[in-house]
């Protein structure tokens, strides 16, 4: 054990002297200046002790790990960056080169006062040079590397103290940490995120904190043209930026269009963890005529070609030299001591140059990028040949890594190491039996010929057994078409599909479902999830808020009518959760006012059939309902004395109510406020809603107008409200409206209490923990609520009347989930169809 001194860094990457006040990071609500970040990152340093050591920090998109990034590179101690809630990966690191100080989550574990290494004074910085594969060999780069690129890419993009970058890529991968580097160096600012590109709450914060950039690799790019991102109204975004592989030219052409017509620059870069982060770069002018290139070198950079390494004339190895060339590898801690041992880099990509532009044409060696992450195929294909067998060979595309094995016994094997290392969806992790590995005439491996079969391989069918996440979103969702790149509320999910998918998905993630699954990518889901259901591995299940309280609302519902318990309210409170479903689903999806208004009347649509046949049913059969029950028009004929017309006043007023919330959010002058800022219009509707209910009704309802569409809707808005609510203060706002609006409206405090009490737990509680059988008996009670509600009326009475009422509650239940499950394939093709673009 050594004790170094601190030495700290004579090009900081924080310069809180000279930018001061000016904002530096936004962290949820959190703001902080550049001399409040150096603050807490000074602070966070101190607690460390004066030697220099080695420090591991988990690169999570959040204020501890930027701080303790910022504390080790800021304050002269070596940080060593690995991947976030990847134990496998960081963890082989962590074993390989026993860190001083572990920071993760919180928490830093200073394991010692001295460090056990010897720690070359130059050195700064360690990151992965094999993607997520979990190879202990890593690039050493110094102050100089890093500053010298965030200087460099802080003068091509031009960047100011005006300028704000949102954390769309991780900060433990090289092109994530160039964008807070190059911020911080210009005085700008960035905002923290873990949110995905498709999720729509990332582009509220985009907007609210004033973003003015994004970056993304290839797959990012594909997102975003699925939901539809070059509709969105982004007045302050003023470029993007592309790496971490190759985008083709058709998309860097349609790319840069867009951004033309929308006041923003696309800007092509290339680089490698080897230069810290970027070498090349496209000016935006050029995208239109030179789409294939990479562009020019980085200021202070130079490209050469060494042709000698190629036979075709004009072609050779790209090589680059510049400040920020790292000082080298390092393949254990012996390494940490080395200074420089390369002053220019081969980056084994093989290039042209055609009018001054750089454009890369292939590779020499055995690398791959898919979805951004650089991965070594030899240190993988090593790996697989340890655990499944000496046959494993790996090539990898822009999309996928290939596996090719000689035996169907370890596909599954296969898959899982691939995935587990790599970090990669399961369905960019495609494995292929083959006779023989094919050699050349040398008796060599013949990757060409792998490379070839791999780029003949299309998309995997949708529901085979190896992606059962993606098997799921079909078959629940009657989408076929259904790809890793989408999403529930993209595929048009609404509350009824909701609660089924939720239920079939609970079982395939060990910790329960992901916070926001409904807008994460299936590909990102498949990723998560484990590879056996993991119920019976766990005593207890996560279950959404939501779906637990609509199965105890509707078993409220049916309880009270059968006389076994006077829990009224349960209606109301369902009229609740489907306001804040329905901003949860349909307006919280990416596209245009059309794919909203189809998606929503896809959602009425499946309400309304399986209504009008049963109504229409019951009327033929017993004369209970007549036209204007079966036609959804009670109200507008029927008198205010209660009698049987009335028994289906939610299902009614669910359906109106939705109806004039899509027509309202549809609008597009409407439509464009309520995405620029969902709470406020979701407070301005509220208002009217309420003023309709006090105008009508005043402070108490009386007995059928507790029941009228115009009285009730404030509950359904209420709920939107509530799910637009991204902030304490907003939250405590909603809470206290609805206080105000619910206590004194029945005039009977179970009711109220039944209500109040289930939206306040839905607004501040997300999920709740339940014994796994209990959850998925929630989940089917939820799913069939509606249809519970719309046939208990004919189930119960009979039964009630002899005095069975348990069996009456059973019989009502069962029916109501028996005829959800006949109308099921009714509705998904009732929802296709109205979902179909015109």
């Amino acid at each position: 054990m050594t004790l170094s001194p601190l030495r700290p860094s004579t090009r900081p990457v924080l310069d809180h002297a000279r930018f001061a006040d000016a904002p530096a990071v936004i962290a949820g609500d959190i703001r902080l200046s550049h001399r409040d970040l150096a603050d807490r990152v000074a602070a966070r340093a101190r607690g460390w002790g004066p030697a220099r050591r080695l420090v591991l920090i988990e690169g999570a998109n959040t204020l501890d790990s930027l701080v303790a990034y910022l504390a080790a590179v800021q304050h002269g101690h070596v940080a060593l960056v690995v991947p976030a809630g990847r134990d496998a990966q960081s963890g082989s690191v962590a074993h390989a080169y026993d860190p001083d100080i572990v920071c993760r989550a919180g928490a830093d574990d200073v394991r010692r006062a001295v460090t056990a290494h010897d720690l070359h004074p130059d050195l700064a910085l360690l990151l992965s040079t094999s993607g997520s594969t979990g190879s202990p060999k890593l690039v050493r780069l110094s102050r100089d590397n890093v500053a010298s690129n965030a200087a460099a890419i802080a003068d091509y993009l031009d960047l100011g103290a005006g300028d704000r970058a949102i954390t769309a890529l991780p900060l433990h991968y090289c092109y994530g940490l160039s964008v807070l580097h190059s911020h911080l160096v210009a005085g700008a600012s960035i905002v923290l995120t873990e949110l995905s590109v498709v999720d729509e709450c990332f582009w509220d914060l985009f907007t609210t904190a004033g973003a003015t950039s994004f970056a993304g690799v290839p797959h990012t790019f594909e997102l975003l043209a699925a939901s539809r991102f070059e509709e969105r109204e982004l007045p302050a975004l003023r470029y993007v930026t592309q790496a971490g592989g190759r985008l083709d030219p058709g998309s860097v052409r349609r790319w840069a269009g867009v951004g033309r017509d929308r006041g923003w620059d696309f800007v092509v870069m290339y680089g490698q963890t080897e230069a810290t982060a970027r070498m090349a770069w496209l000016p935006p002018s050029l995208a239109d005529q030179h789409p294939a290139s990479i562009g020019i070198a980085i200021p202070g950079g130079e490209l050469t070609l060494d042709e000698s390494v190629d036979a075709r004339a004009g072609v050779g190895e790209l090589v680059y030299a510049g400040p920020n060339v790292m000082l080298g590898y390092a393949e254990g801690p012996a390494d940490l001591a080395r200074g420089r041992d390369i002053d220019e880099l081969r980056t084994g990509d093989l290039a042209r140059e055609v009018d001054g532009l750089f454009e890369i044409v292939g590779r020499r060696n055995r690398w791959g990028k898919v979805f951004g992450l650089r991965l070594d195929l030899d240190a993988l294909e090593t790996e697989l040949r340890d655990d499944v067998g000496h046959d494993a060979r790996v090539v990898a595309t822009d999309r996928a890594v290939h596996v090719f094995i000689t035996t169907g016994r370890v596909a599954a094997r296969a898959r899982a190491v691939v995935t587990g290392r790599c970090g990669i969806p399961v369905l960019a992790a495609h494995v292929h039996v083959l006779p023989r590995v094919p050699l050349t005439s040398t008796g060599k491996t013949d990757y060409a010929a792998l490379l070839a079969l791999a780029e003949l391989d299309g998309p995997p069918e949708t529901g085979t057994s190896d992606r059962p996440v993606l098997a799921d979103f079909a078959r629940t969702l009657g989408r076929a078409d259904a790809t890793e790149a989408d999403t529930f509320v993209g595929l048009g999910g609404d509350s009824l599909s909701y609660v089924e998918l939720a239920t079939r998905l609970s079982d395939r993630f060990a910790d329960g479902l992901p916070t926001g699954w409904h807008t994460r990518p299936i590909g990102e889901l498949e990723a998560l999830a484990v590879g056996e259901p993991a119920a019976t591995q766990r005593r207890w299940a996560r279950l959404d808020t939501t779906v637990a309280l609509r199965a105890l609302a509707i078993l409220f519902v049916v309880a009270s009518h059968v006389d076994l318990v006077a829990l009224e309210g349960g209606a109301h409170l369902l009229l609740a959760l489907a306001g804040f479903n329905f901003a949860r689903f349909q307006l919280s999806a990416a596209g245009s006012s059309r794919t909203r208004l189809r998606h929503g009347l896809s959602g009425v649509a499946q309400l309304v059939v399986p209504t009008m046949l049963w109504v229409g049913a019951v009327a033929v059969a017993l004369g209970t309902y007549d036209l204007t029950t079966a036609l959804f028009l009670r109200e507008l004929v029927n008198a205010s004395e209660w009698d049987d017309q009335w028994q289906l006043w939610f299902l009614q007023s669910l359906v109106w109510i939705t109806l004039a919330a899509l027509a309202l959010t549809c609008v597009p002058v409407l439509y464009r406020l309520e995405r620029r800022d969902p709470f406020r219009f979701a407070l301005v509707v509220l208002g009217v809603a309420s003023l309709a209910r006090f105008a009508e009704v005043g402070l108490r309802a009386g007995p059928t107008q507790r029941y009228t569409t115009l009285v009730v809707a404030f509950f359904f808005v209420l709920g939107w409200l509530g799910a637009c609510a991204s902030t304490r203060r907003q939250r405590l706002l909603v809470s206290s409206l609805a206080v105000v609006l619910t206590v004194g409206f029945f005039g009977q405090w179970h009711r109220e209490v039944i209500v109040l009490g289930g939206f306040l737990l839905i607004l501040w509680c997300s999920h709740i923990s339940l014994p796994p059988l209990l959850a998925r008996a929630c989940g089917v009670l939820a799913g069939a609520s509606l249809f519970i509600y719309l046939t208990h009326w004919q189930v119960y009475p009979p039964l009630e009347d002899s005095g069975h009422q348990w069996l009456a509650l059973v019989a009502s239940i069962a029916v109501g989930i028996a005829y959800g499950r006949v109308v099921r394939p009714l509705n998904q093709a009732v929802g296709r169809v109205v979902r179909a673009p015109r």
